[in-house]
């Protein structure tokens, strides 16, 4: 499943030791598959860093679920229990976690649902009628990935083209070992400083939609080589 990130910056690296606690399913690295809701938080955080903001996208493995490695828990809808468990990580501001879950994922405690939770807690609004009015609320999604060992269950999402090249590289590298009996050192070298390889990488250009052979002989014209 795709999921995104926003934030003030693009994501190289992910340490939950940086995640803040007192978040709705605690301290952990969020995503959600709703996109536009990760650029309206990466518009909103990037603005309080005086940056635009990035989604950063990633591919949720969701096998994470059947995977009995990872104690996960989830929300299909607002409900008592959902309730329950946000108020018992957003009243927790301590490093140490309220609960022992690898994953959580279910709708978001947006800044309306927060302003209501304070309500509740205050005793200005009772717990009947906060669930009431949750029914009302707006879809939202988000997926905690809590410990270190959850982060394997993301990846950062490669585009279609990125992998068709990667396939085109392998085959033109080896292909010149054989043909002219050099190194793949030398091969590496000569490919990856070609203006061939230099237009394949564009994508505007389409090259990479070609057959691998043709692009070939693409490098060996401008290599000015022939087959041997």
């Amino acid at each position: 499943m795709k999921v995104y990130h926003g934030s003030y910056t693009t994501i190289n690296e992910i340490d939950i030791a940086k995640c803040q606690p007192g978040r709705d399913f605690g301290r952990g690295f969020y995503v959600t598959k709703i996109r536009s809701q990760a650029e309206y938080w990466a518009k909103r955080i990037g603005g309080k860093n005086n940056t635009t903001g990035i989604v950063t996208e990633f591919n949720f493995i969701e096998y994470a679920y059947d995977y009995d490695k990872f104690k996960t828990l989830r929300f299909d809808n607002y409900s008592e229990e959902w309730l329950d468990f946000v108020v018992l990580n957003r009243l927790n501001t301590s490093l140490e976690q309220a609960h022992d879950y690898d994953i959580v994922e279910g709708p978001v405690a947006d800044d309306k649902i927060t302003r209501r939770i304070f309500a509740y807690l205050n005793g200005t609004i009772s717990k009947t009628n906060f669930l009431e009015e949750l029914k009302f609320s707006r879809y939202t999604h988000q997926i905690a990935l809590c410990t270190v060992e959850s982060l394997q269950m993301i990846e950062y999402a490669v585009n279609k083209s990125e992998l068709i090249i990667d396939d085109i590289d392998e085959a033109i590298i080896g292909t010149l070992v054989i043909d002219y009996g050099i190194t793949e050192q030398q091969a590496l070298d000569i490919y990856f400083e070609s203006e061939t390889y230099k237009t394949l990488i564009d994508s505007s250009s389409n090259l990479y939609k070609k057959p691998w052979t043709d692009i070939y002989q693409f490098l060996l014209r401008e290599l000015d080589w022939t087959v041997r």
